[in-house]
């Protein structure tokens, strides 16, 4: 529970119901049913990336996560596992 709304525009959610959402949910309803202001447009990057951000956000998940991760790294926490199946650590910890 949130205990906020996290609309900046108008919404037809009755306001208990939008403190009760968590922002996520929010967010993925249509603005034109529940405005947050957000596009829906998001990257999906966990890494580094040479794909500049406007590209990353309008393109589709699935596009994403087939370039190489030495292009646009979408690996679980930034570790990126080669085609054999070992672990290679992208950063220093």
């Amino acid at each position: 529970m949130t205990d906020q709304s996290h609309a900046v525009g108008g919404s037809k959610i009755p306001a208990t119901a939008q403190e009760k959402l968590p922002q996520g949910v929010e967010e993925n309803v249509p603005n034109t049913v529940h405005d947050t202001g957000e596009t829906g447009s998001k990257s999906h990057a966990t890494g580094d990336s040479k794909v500049p951000k406007a590209v990353q956000e309008a393109v589709p998940k699935k596009l994403e996560e087939v370039l190489p991760n030495k292009i646009h790294d979408t690996s679980p926490g930034g570790i990126d596992t080669d085609r054999a199946g070992s672990i290679k650590l992208d950063r220093k910890f």
